[in-house]
């Protein structure tokens, strides 16, 4: 019924406990998890996961946040995104809050992860981060639109999902949209079309009320489709259904 489209179950506060993990998420009814690469060197951590389990999938890409002596290369990327459990291009984009400066090699690796995901034929997944105008202008230079994919954890303004929405990518809600203060993002949350909304947990982080605070994971992603049903004033049946084809449809899911 729910699928969390953005967790990092190889991340060692998951991955130690993992049996847990995936019998929490049968037993929430979410029936799928899309794993995500951050970095190159534990991305073969990540596709394990996804070999070893049907409902699991992973992506590759290198995470803005992390400055590295040597960038992936397009041949790379393309490379590793052949196998068939690899679903998107990610996650990637930009990120001007956590680092500042030149911040040149960011925007070029971001274009590198666009232009693998055109050549290989896969979404991207999009992180951004007090960055919108130059994400949302890269993804236009680069002809993102040609493979679409999605704006993860979405903490944006109405304007910016929009403008992404037009260029064929959906909008993904993390437990931030649970949250008290959270009033635009709900407000996003309420508005976007229903056909473009994914949920995610962006775990082992950002766990939703009522587990702020504390270690999250995929099974709570329920949790997030509960606020958005509530905010569209529609059922949770609803949202879950909705949220799972939406996801089918951007990564070509077709089991």
């Amino acid at each position: 019924m729910f699928i969390d489209s953005h967790c990092h179950l190889n991340f060692p506060e998951l991955a130690d406990k993992l049996p847990d993990v995936l019998s929490l998420m049968a037993t929430n009814q979410v029936t799928h998890a899309l794993c995500v690469s951050v970095d190159l060197d534990k991305f073969p951590q990540v596709l394990q996961l996804a070999e070893q389990h049907d409902n699991l999938y992973a992506s590759v890409g290198v995470h803005p946040d992390y400055e590295l002596p040597v960038e992936p290369t397009q041949a790379e990327l393309v490379l590793l995104a052949s196998h068939p459990k690899v679903i998107a291009i990610g996650e990637t984009g930009l990120d001007y809050f956590r680092l500042q400066g030149d911040l040149d090699w960011q925007r070029e690796r971001f274009r590198t992860h666009i232009r693998a995901a055109r050549e290989v034929g896969k979404p991207l997944i999009v992180h951004t981060r007090s960055a919108a105008a130059d994400t949302l202008r890269i993804l236009q230079e680069e002809d993102a639109s040609k493979v679409g994919g999605v704006l993860h954890c979405f903490t944006e303004s109405l304007e910016v999902a929009q403008a992404a929405i037009q260029m064929g990518f959906y909008i993904s809600f993390s437990g931030i949209v649970t949250f008290k203060k959270a009033l635009e993002i709900k407000q996003v949350a309420a508005t976007i079309p229903l056909d473009r909304i994914l949920i995610e947990t962006d775990s082992p982080y950002l766990a939703p009320v009522p587990f702020r605070g504390k270690l999250n994971q995929p099974a709570y992603v329920m949790h997030v489709a509960e606020e958005i049903a509530k905010l569209r004033n529609t059922s949770l049946d609803e949202i879950g259904i909705a949220t799972s084809e939406n996801f089918r449809r951007l990564f070509k899911i077709y089991d």
